[in-house]
Formats: C-alpha cells, structure tokens, sequence
C-alpha cells in the first residue's frame, strides 16, 4: 500500500530559481532592430520613369487638332444565365449613334438584337457578302481573315469582348464586307438587321434625321488619323495657285485635374515622448504612410477610371493577342502602332508568360541597365513590372506600351511641387494639432495625375492569357 505525496512534498521538488530568466533579462537587453517593415512596398517603376510635368493652378489642358471622330468604343453586355442582352445606351458607342439622345428608340433597337453562338472555327460572315447585319460581340475572341495578294489568308486583326463590326450597314445601302470574320473561340455575338434599323427610323423622325446627319460625316476631308486637313501643294511648277489654309484646334479641349490621395495619421503624445529612441515613432509612421500614398497613387495612374491609362488607351490602340498568350508577334505589333516606345509596363506574372513563350520558340530577351537593376526587354524596350495591373478572374490581364514626355507628344504625369511642408514633390505632411486625448494628427496628402497628349502615346495588349502552360 502506497502513500501518496503532501503538498509540501510536491512543492520541493521544483529547485528554487537562483538566477534572473532570459525573459525579465531581455527587457532591460539593448537589442538590434530593424525599421518597420511594409510588405506593401513595390519597385513602382511608373512612378520612377514617367517624366512629371509641374502643373501651375491644379488642372493642364491638352490642345489637340481638331479631328471629326465620330465615335469609336467598347459596348458592355448583361448577362442573366444563359442569355445576353446590350445595355441600350451602350449602343451609342456606335459611330452612327454617337451623340444619339432618344433612350426610347435605342431600347427598342436593343430589343431587336438577337443572339447566336458560334463555335471555335466558325464562319460569322464571308467576305463580299452583303453587310447588312451590325455584330456585337459579347463574349469571345474573333479573327479578321482576308486573301492575300498571292491568294494566301492573312489576319487582319482580333476582336474580342465588347467590340463590334459591321457597324457601317447602319449608314450604307450597299456596303459589302471587305473581310472575313471567323470565331477563334466560342463566342456569343448580338446581331441588329438593317432592316430592323430602317423600320424603325420609318417611326422615329429623330433616328432618322441621325441616321442621315451621320452618313454625311464620313465624307468630310480628313488625314488618316481623322484629323482636319491642312492644304499644301507639292512638286508645281510655273506660277501655280499655292492653296490657302489654316490648322484647326478643338473648340473643348480635354482638361486633366489634379487628384488627391490623404490621409490623417495620428501618433499619441506618449509615444511621441518615451519612445522615441533609438528610432523616432512619429518619422517611421510617416514614413510607412507615405509609402502606402505612393502604391496608391500608383494604383490610380493604372486604374481610375477618369485618368488611369488602362481606362484612357484610345480604342484605336488596343489589341489583342492573336492566340491568347503574349507571343513576340504580339509585342512586335504593340511596338509598332508608335514611334519612340520608351517601356512596357506588366504585371510580374504576364512577364513570366511572357519569358514562357520566348522559350518556346527559342528566344532570349535582351536586358537593360536602368539605374543598377537588369531589366527584361525587347527589341531593346524594357519590359518593367507592375503589380497594379489587374488580373481578372479568367486569369488574363493587360500590357502597357508607351511613348512618354511632352516634347515627344508621349504620356507624362502630373504634379504641383512647392506644397507647403511639401517633404517630397507634390507630397505635403502638415500639423494638425493635438486633440483633448493627447493625439497628435498630421494631414499627408499627394497630388497627382496623368495625360495622355496625342492618343497613339499609349497603347495596350488586353486579354493576355497568363495561365496557359502547354
């Protein structure tokens, strides 16, 4: 028969401490440390290589030559299951219903449009067909095939959701189609008849008046870039009539804001006081704050909607991967819809699609030297990654290509340097005073934007599929 143990006996079994522990000793240890660190913080290479342009007054305007565009956009869809149907003030990105005012009429001519589905391979319409039909394309990628001048089939361009074609039957009587469109992919298109159209501006007055009104502006003078044109006379002789003109400028220039990004950081006056050594608490918490400015500034000049340069890229200047990926066709195109290229600007992942599809074919991209770092490029245009760049739920994201600098009539960012307590340009950090429970606040607050001068500064590859791995 045992006996077990009193208290007493338990509690000698544990010796009696003899030394300070290593956790009472470490507060009063003098440690080495590091700041405080911000997984947020990025390379921000745009930030780094657009040239900024000090701003006098808050707002720059871009004065252009006058040019006759009469509209030229993307069309977006609703989707309900398995049926699509367009939002009828969308079809004002039509050229022939531009500036077109009667919600009435473009609802009905919404409810007109049909919907059909087409398989990878399949023939939308043939070139030299009639075109009478105005096709929306909702969803899915299209190739435009013509004959070559020897009889082989070359690729025009690539369509993919939210563009149109076929948009002149709505002004022309006798247009025909000077392509072929074939689906790349599995595609879901919305078709509007002429003649639905005509029945239609038989009743309305108003679309009809339009209809003519834009029939007529197409054959206004132009350049190619749709431009007014300036008269000159070339390789006469004698006492020839020399032409008289003028250059022409847009009545309404577009006019770009600053915006603002701020915040109020507030630090306690405890804090500010006793821990201040050996690092200052109010210097890292502004400077861990300008940092989170500056990545959302970043995120703007990619992103909003008013001046961001995914939302601003003319229409014209946007193209698509003519198989998904980003192949060395691609960029080559990209490049080559303007003069001067100064960088691509994609995300890290696209940059990895990117190097997957040189492998493929055997490539090596070049590098360059930019302040230190190798940089990836091609054709000798770096290549800079941005993190800003969305990527969709389908994994595709864009690519960035841009002419920069006022003087080369390029994309420049925006600022207003000489802020008071300005402690970086265009960046202010102000006192705001001390509030009845001891916080200290201070204002920080950026000023920013970005213009695009001439639309063919900026251009983007969209829809680049990043997932694809064979």
């Amino acid at each position: 028969m045992s006996v077990e143990a009193g208290p007493e006996v338990r509690e000698q079994q544990a010796p009696p401490q003899q030394s300070l522990g290593t956790a009472a000793a470490r507060n009063l240890a003098t440690t080495t440390k590091s700041a405080p660190q911000m997984q947020e913080i990025t390379s921000r290479w745009l930030l780094r290589m657009l040239p900024w342009v000090q701003v006098q007054g808050g707002t720059y305007r871009v004065n252009r030559r006058l040019s006759y565009s009469v509209g030229d956009g993307r069309i977006t869809f609703v989707q309900t299951g398995g049926e699509v149907t367009v939002i009828p003030g969308e079809l004002r990105e039509l050229p022939a219903l531009r500036t077109y005012e009667d919600d009435d009429a473009l609802r009905e001519l919404a409810q007109r449009c049909q919907q059909r589905e087409f398989a990878a391979g399949d023939v939308i319409v043939s070139q030299g067909d009639s075109a009478d039909t105005v096709h929306l394309l909702a969803h899915g990628r299209v190739e435009k095939l013509s004959a070559g001048p020897y009889g082989e089939e070359q690729v025009l361009g690539t369509l993919a959701d939210g563009s149109y074609f076929g948009d002149q039957a709505l002004v022309e009587d006798d247009a025909d189609w000077s392509y072929t469109a074939k689906a790349a992919t599995a595609c879901t298109v919305l078709t509007l008849a002429r003649n639905d159209v005509l029945t239609l501006a038989d009743r309305s007055d108003s679309l009809r008046d339009h209809l003519r009104h834009a029939a007529e502006l197409p054959r206004q003078r132009t350049n190619r870039y749709g431009e007014a044109p300036i008269d000159l006379s070339a390789g006469h002789v004698g006492e020839a009539l020399v032409p008289h003109t003028f250059v022409d400028y847009e009545a309404a220039p577009r006019e770009y804001e600053l915006s603002v990004a701020q915040t109020v950081l507030k630090v306690h006056t405890r804090v500010a006081d006793l821990y201040n050594k050996p690092m200052n608490q109010t210097e890292q918490q502004l400077r861990l704050t300008v940092e989170a400015l500056r990545e959302r500034q970043e995120d703007e000049l990619v992103n909003n909607r008013e001046f961001g340069l995914l939302a601003n890229c003319d229409y014209g200047q946007r193209l698509q991967p003519h198989d998904g990926v980003p192949s060395p066709d691609d960029l080559d195109e990209l490049l080559s819809r303007r003069r001067g290229n100064k960088f691509f600007l994609a995300h890290p992942r696209a940059i990895s699609a990117i190097g997957r599809e040189f492998n493929k074919r055997g490539l090596v991209p070049d590098s360059v030297d930019i302040a230190g770092n190798k940089i990836p490029a091609w054709r000798g245009v770096p290549i800079f990654p941005c993190n800003k760049i969305p990527i969709s739920d389908a994994r595709t994201t864009s690519i960035i290509c841009m002419r920069t600098g006022e003087a080369e009539q390029g994309v420049i960012g925006l600022h207003q340097t000489g802020l008071p307590d300005e402690i970086e340009p265009s960046l202010s950090v102000r006192f705001m005073g001390i509030d009845e429970q001891a916080l200290i606040s201070y204002l920080v607050t950026a000023y920013y934007s970005a213009a695009v001068l001439v639309p063919d500064a900026l251009g983007v590859l969209e829809n680049v599929e990043i997932g694809r791995w064979s």
